[in-house]
């Protein structure tokens, strides 16, 4: 029997699909129910491509690069395009955030220093 990728998009309105019944191919036992696809399954073939090739390169984006043959820029383009369609964007900033409000409390820095560390974030 012929295997395709599951489909994540609705035909008609181009709303995620979810599963309804999954099957075991060895016994044949099927569950139904209403299940999710997790966040990966979502994913565009390109961002999938991308992130398969990044977790066999160990996340080095140097290597990323020579195997795709781009530039650096090109592939941390890519790289940020995947992390916004997870809906990780946006989560350096608020490290850094919680970061300079942590030196803060530790007395690491002025509040002076740490408004401006703050305000510089925003921009």
């Amino acid at each position: 029997m012929v295997t395709r990728p599951m489909p994540v998009r609705c035909p008609a309105c181009e709303g995620h699909l979810m599963v309804k019944a999954l099957v075991c191919p060895a016994c044949g036992t099927e569950v139904h129910g209403r299940f999710q696809a997790n966040e990966f399954a979502l994913l565009p073939k390109e961002h999938l491509d991308f992130l398969r090739l990044f977790v066999k390169a160990r996340g080095n984006l140097k290597e990323v690069e020579r195997l795709l043959g781009l530039s650096y820029p090109t592939v941390r383009a890519r790289l940020d395009a995947l992390l916004k369609a997870l809906g990780y964007e946006g989560m350096e900033e608020e490290d850094e955030r919680l970061s300079t409000l942590e030196a803060l409390r530790r007395g690491e820095i002025t509040l002076e220093e740490a408004v401006a560390r703050l305000k510089a974030g925003r921009s």
